[in-house]
């Protein structure tokens, strides 16, 4: 260890290169280069303040002072205060050792299983649910033209519909299906090769959603429902009427949502609701008259059937931006909004 430096040296050299440290370890040609400029002006002497400085360490002047150092302009600096500035630079979150990770990981990991399995054992539920024969006739126009609901499955036995909320009078999707949507590229064709078609359906003319689709550089199939009463036989869109009364049945079950009417005008046009609103180019009342969800369908002997349908957060399985998040360090993070089209990140 080198020898200690005075304070006045180690004052005039912490001067003189400002953007240098007292006791930090150099590794970058940029950080030493000043070092060198400096001493090439002064004595050897104060080589012997770069060597201090670069060297990380500091030297004890006594026996009796071990727990007593000193800054490069003479103050006291005791090692209580240096542990106690290393414990304000650690992170607040807990830590330990590996074996502790790996114990607390594999008591986790039991947890994680469990779930495994109960996830399998609810999908086998979902498939047995029983099946309701689709009776009426819904129209809907796609990029191909008029079509039956027999008609969006494609050729396919099994038909998966997300209902993204894109009202009439939207201007833009609605932020939230978007980032859902995002997600619908990759794994569409894959699913087209194992005798499953998956399209979005909306209540906005067609029209708008190929305008829409081609912003946001989608491929799925993607249908109008406008005129049609499948968005609201399916629950996922209501009259202004159903909403003045509170009569919205959203989920199986009447009130308790966040976008029901009252909470929002309760919310004076702000909050996470309205927000998103803005963001479709419509007002909370009009944009809560659409609401999220998917139904699955299946086609035998040309009869169509309805199996099964999820709302609110039974849909967060199909939010694959959630996914990742959930296992990330610090999980979901948020206290509000924060996602946006992917076409808006750069913007501002």
């Amino acid at each position: 260890m080198s020898e200690r430096p005075s304070p006045e040296q180690l004052k005039e050299f912490g001067a003189s290169v400002p953007q240098l440290v007292p006791w930090k370890r150099f590794r970058k040609a940029e950080e030493v280069a000043p070092v060198i400029a400096f001493l090439a002006s002064k004595p050897a002497s104060y080589v012997t303040v770069a060597q201090y400085t670069m060297g990380g360490e500091w030297k004890r002047e006594s026996a009796a002072a071990q727990d007593v150092d000193r800054t490069w302009d003479g103050r006291e600096r005791t090692m209580k205060d240096t542990r106690r500035k290393e414990r304000r630079a650690m992170t607040k979150h807990m830590t330990g050792t590996r074996k502790e990770w790996l114990s607390a990981r594999l008591e986790l990991l039991e947890a994680e299983k469990e779930l495994t399995r109960r996830s399998d054992e609810l999908a086998r539920r979902r498939q047995e649910l029983p099946w309701v024969r689709i009776e009426k006739e819904y129209r809907f126009e796609t990029d191909e033209g008029s079509a039956s609901l027999a008609d969006l499955f494609r050729g396919r036995s099994q038909l998966l519909v997300y209902h993204f909320m894109f009202g009439p009078d939207y201007t833009a999707g609605c932020p939230s299906c978007s980032a859902i949507a995002d997600g619908f590229g990759g794994f569409v064709v894959h699913l087209a090769n194992h005798d499953v078609m998956l399209s979005a359906v909306s209540r906005a003319p067609l029209a708008k959603l190929q305008e829409y689709k081609r912003r946001m550089g989608w491929t799925f199939p993607w249908a109008s429902s406008l005129g049609s009463d499948f968005n609201f036989d399916f629950n996922v869109s209501f009259t202004e009427e159903q909403q003045r009364e509170e009569a919205v049945e959203y989920n199986y079950r009447r009130g308790g949502h966040a976008m029901d009417v009252t909470p929002v005008l309760e919310a004076g046009g702000e909050g996470p609701v309205a927000e998103l609103a803005a963001m479709a180019g419509t007002d909370a009342v009009t944009y809560t008259r659409e609401r999220p969800g998917m139904s699955a369908f299946a086609l035998e002997d040309g009869v169509v059937y309805h199996a099964y349908s999820a709302y609110a957060r039974g849909l967060d399985g199909l939010w694959g931006m959630y996914q990742w998040l959930d296992r990330a360090p610090k999980g979901r993070n948020e206290t509000g909004v924060w996602w946006r089209r992917h076409d808006e990140y750069d913007k501002g």
